[in-house]
């Protein structure tokens, strides 16, 4: 294998594939990216056995070929070359030769026959979607996934194509984030799949802001994204997801109506003085106005009051803080709306007037 590149070209496609490998690994493979260089094109394909990532540069090759080489030495080495400098790679039996004028590193390689890839995705339902809603989806959801839970099923994201929507949907048992957006979903319609917490990172860290179609293709045991630049391939969660419809609120008859910007800053302040652990924060919701406080087990405190709009009987009710600060800080509208029916039942939040985007938070005891 033998060809010619630009740092840049070449660094690209290597920085987008890097955030699968781990630095420690249980096959030596698995620390190496696997080069595909055939006439015309040299692909980047890299993995951890659960997500796979493969990117893509169009160039004239010398002599094609397939190595695996040492990914984060490799990607090292072009991060501290001087900007526009030309790469010059070949392959001798097991070593790899990276040249780039009087630089030179001689790296180990593996054969590209060890290198585990996941092949076409059988009986694929294809969905298809600009790149920046996909983007924006898991922006407005993932952060409601759960870390390391015990239900496996909760620690990533579920996707449900339905009748020319996109619903994604993220709890942790203690909130909940739901979102949808129109899709050209085909017939694929009311089948869940749930997207490891790693693979939903790493496809947000990916996806541009840019209205260029991304192809997503569901199969029984993997998701696949394809955008023009990227293939990313995740197995999926094999476990059923709850029935999140019996989480949202359906009685929550007090509406109150808040300044989102005014709302975040109160409670971001407040939060300085709530206990550290449990991040407790106190709602006390009257006429036209709203009393945050906080304590914390040192006897300090800290109170906020805003205006809002609300006209039903008082209501004191204790959250998360937490929870509620990464609602807010998901949605984009001047205004939100906060739905509640007494101090023992979730919150229901979202934009006035729209329902594509939708928010539960349970309440806490203080």
């Amino acid at each position: 294998m033998k060809f010619s590149i630009q740092r840049e070209d070449f660094l690209k496609p290597l920085q987008q594939v890097i955030g699968v490998v781990e630095r420690r690994q249980t096959l030596p493979v698995l620390g190496n990216v696997l080069i595909n260089a055939t006439k015309k094109q040299v692909k980047l394909t890299a993995t951890d056995l659960e997500v796979e990532l493969q990117a893509q540069v169009t160039l004239p090759v010398t002599e094609p070929g397939d190595i695996t080489m040492p990914a984060r030495k490799l990607l090292d080495i072009c991060r501290t070359l001087p900007e526009e400098a030309r790469l010059d790679i070949s392959v001798n039996k097991d070593r790899a030769l990276v040249r780039s004028g009087k630089s030179r590193f001689t790296l180990s390689t593996l054969p590209a026959t060890e290198f585990p890839v996941v092949d076409k995705i059988k009986s694929a339902k294809r969905i298809t979607l600009p790149q920046n809603r996909l983007h924006e989806l898991i922006e407005r959801t993932a952060f409601s996934m759960a870390q390391q839970d015990v239900r496996y099923y909760l620690n990533g994201l579920m996707l449900e194509p339905a009748g020319g929507i996109l619903r994604a949907v993220a709890t942790d048992g203690h909130r909940l984030a739901m979102c949808e957006i129109e899709a050209d979903t085909g017939d694929s319609s009311g089948e869940q799949v749930i997207v490891p917490r790693k693979g939903v990172q790493e496809l947000h860290r990916l996806l541009e802001d840019t209205d260029e179609p991304v192809q997503i293709e569901i199969g029984s045991n993997h998701i696949r994204i394809i955008t023009s630049e990227l293939r990313f391939t995740s197995k999926l969660i094999d476990g059923r997801f709850p029935d999140y419809t019996r989480v949202i609120p359906k009685n929550a008859d007090k509406q109150l109506l808040v300044n989102r910007d005014l709302l975040r800053q109160a409670l971001t302040r407040t939060s300085i003085l709530s206990n550290e652990k449990y991040r407790g924060i106190r709602l006390d919701v009257s006429e036209n106005n709203i009393k945050i406080q906080a304590h914390n087990p040192e006897q300090e405190e800290a109170v906020e009051e805003i205006d809002a709009t609300y006209s039903e009987e008082g209501l004191v009710v204790g959250f998360n803080v937490t929870y509620i600060l990464e609602v807010l800080n998901a949605l984009d509208s001047h205004d939100v709306a906060v739905s509640l029916s007494d101090a023992n039942s979730s919150a229901l939040i979202n934009q006035p007037g729209m329902e594509d985007c939708r928010y539960v938070v349970m309440p806490m005891r203080l």
